[in-house]
């Protein structure tokens, strides 16, 4: 499995108290249970749009996952048959995707009663059962299929303006772009991108700038456009309120185009604050490939990762190639550098990080140089480049004034007579690198601070909490312990 596949890989776990661990009642199928959830999500997304609450719309979209997970063709036939009107042609072109039943069922009474029959659907329920549907078809491998229900649900969505569809409509954007980068066809939906995002931005739609550039981010990427990546991030403002999965992603892009650019401190600090955003009981995929970047690049900032990050039982096997890989790097060991990079190459440029691995060559170099000064006072730029493995007493002089100049040693070369001399240790108290370990300490602490404050919930309509009568008071409560479950599987969406 490649790298992006894996990046994409929807990661989901089973929530004690999840929809998907009712037992079904004496005379009510999986089916039916299915069919009511998804009526309830509906009924949610009709409230929401009702009510202006887009509160309730979010309750109704975080539920796509628990359906997708049960859903079939005979669920989402009776659905749409439900929901639609009896002439409607996008009635009709939804029930070409799916398969025909085997019995047919009565769905006269299925569509809730506050609704009247026969009229014209809410865009909003459109969307979401179109979105339902290509769900299915991109679960059952149906690829082309997906294509023409993905491109027509763009299609509806271009000629709506409705802040109701925002939250929905940036589902429909990631769905759009992950059928398009199963069927290899990645490329072609750039420039469409790149008008949504126009819109979006224009309409201060936040919830789709966010999709849209994260998706752009990952369209660059994927074709290893990293100019093109970082004029993007440079001339857009990623919303503030984003949530913590789009700004997950986003960290881990920038992380990747900082790696690139040779910024390795900025690279580590968005690849930490990509991996705790990211969910901690779900998204394996995600935080397994940003540990690979993250160890990388602090393998390049010429530090050693911490040996209980490898023993993660999530983490461990992914790893291996990178411990070993690390263990290389303490060592200084030039040649079993050499080994594990033959031997872990197909690996390494499947996950993308082959090109920062070959860099970490001159890090163990500079690593055994470092080891050389602290073992001898005194010894010959020969025996350093046979120690090295090295070309030349030429190629060891060259290097070990590289690393004098960056600081990587105290010693000094004498070029007559061919020698390094090291020079006696100094008290590292005495400089400013305990300074700035602790500078680095306090603005990664004050960073995490800020990032915690921002991803605060809070619960809407909060300034007039005291007026609620003691009835919309339960009811709120029991909202919001059903509010606390979805979350959980909120968290668990689809990976890039």
């Amino acid at each position: 499995m490649s790298s992006e596949e894996k990046e994409n890989q929807d990661v989901e776990m089973e929530e004690a108290g999840s929809s998907e661990s009712k037992v079904a009642p004496p005379g009510k199928d999986k089916d039916l249970l299915t069919f009511e959830d998804a009526r309830e999500a509906l009924k949610l997304v009709e409230r929401g749009v009702s009510h202006k609450e887009t509160w309730y719309i979010s309750r109704g979209v975080r539920s796509i996952q628990t359906i997708r997970k049960r859903q079939n063709d005979a669920v989402l036939r009776r659905l749409i048959v439900a929901y639609f009107p009896t002439v409607s042609a996008t009635k009709d072109l939804l029930l070409q995707f799916l398969e025909e039943p085997m019995d047919t069922e009565q769905v006269s009474d299925a569509r809730p009663r506050s609704s009247k029959p026969n009229t014209q659907t809410i865009p909003e329920l459109e969307v979401y059962l179109n979105l339902l549907v290509l769900l299915l078809l991109i679960d059952n491998k149906k690829i082309d299929q997906a294509l023409r229900c993905s491109d027509q649900l763009m299609e509806k969505l271009i000629k709506e303006n409705r802040r109701t569809l925002d939250q929905l409509s940036s589902r429909c954007y990631y769905y759009h772009a992950r059928v398009y980068q199963m069927a290899n066809q990645f490329s072609a939906v750039r420039s469409f991108f790149h008008l949504r995002l126009r819109t979006a931005t224009l309409r201060h739609d936040e919830d789709g700038q966010a999709v849209l550039i994260n998706l752009l981010l990952w369209n660059y990427l994927h074709y290893n456009l990293y100019e093109q990546a970082d004029k993007l991030v440079s001339k857009s403002t990623f919303p503030q309120n984003a949530n913590n999965n789009e700004w997950a992603r986003h960290l881990f892009y920038l992380g990747r185009i900082r790696a690139i650019q040779l910024d390795y401190s900025e690279s580590h600090r968005h690849l930490i604050q990509a991996i705790r955003k990211a969910p901690q009981s779900g998204a394996i995929g995600f935080k397994q490939t940003a540990h690979k970047f993250a160890l990388v690049v602090q393998l390049l900032l010429g530090e050693i990762p911490d040996k209980a990050t490898f023993r993660d039982p999530t983490l461990k096997k992914p790893l291996l190639p990178y411990f070993r890989l690390t263990q290389t790097v303490r060592s200084g060991d030039l040649i079993h550098f050499n080994e594990v990079l033959q031997q872990y190459k197909q690996k390494f440029v499947e996950e993308k990080t082959y090109t920062l691995i070959i860099r970490l060559r001159h890090n163990v170099i500079k690593t055994g140089i470092r080891m050389i000064s602290l073992s001898y006072s005194r010894i010959s730029l020969a025996d350093i480049a046979v120690k090295l493995q090295l070309d030349s007493p030429q190629d060891a002089e060259y290097i070990i004034a590289k690393a004098i100049r960056d600081g990587v040693i105290e010693a000094s070369l004498d070029h007559e007579a061919g020698y390094m001399q090291s020079k006696e240790n100094i008290d590292i108290y005495s400089t400013k690198e305990p300074q700035e370990a602790f500078h680095h300490r306090i603005t990664f602490c004050l960073d995490i601070h800020n990032q915690s404050v921002k991803a605060m919930r809070y619960p809407p309509k909060s300034f007039n909490k005291d007026m609620v009568s003691a009835e919309e008071r339960r009811e709120r409560e029991q909202q919001d312990i059903e509010l606390a479950k979805e979350m959980a599987d909120e968290e668990e969406e689809d990976f890039p």
